[in-house]
């Protein structure tokens, strides 16, 4: 994978996994939520999956947020690991 697009999945792994924490839930529970697999969601956070369209609205709707809020400083997280 090329090192552009490795950022952006870890910088949204990274921005799912503190929005979750900052709910107090737990992997599981967030699949439970935006009704995906746990292992989906271990997955988006530690950046080694590509959600689709309709995952990323599905996450966001189980962080209870809009897909435009969790993504809103998804490039400044991004070039923050320069």
């Amino acid at each position: 994978m090329d090192e552009p697009k490795q950022k952006i999945l870890s910088a949204l792994g990274y921005l799912v996994r503190q929005r979750r924490i900052e709910l107090g839930i737990s992997q599981e529970e967030l699949g439970l939520r935006a009704n995906l697999d746990r292992t989906y969601i271990s997955g988006v956070e530690r950046g080694v999956r590509n959600p689709s369209l309709t995952a990323l609205v599905s996450l966001a709707s189980g962080l209870g947020m809009s897909v435009s809020v969790l993504l809103e400083h998804l490039e400044r997280e991004a070039n923050r690991t320069q």
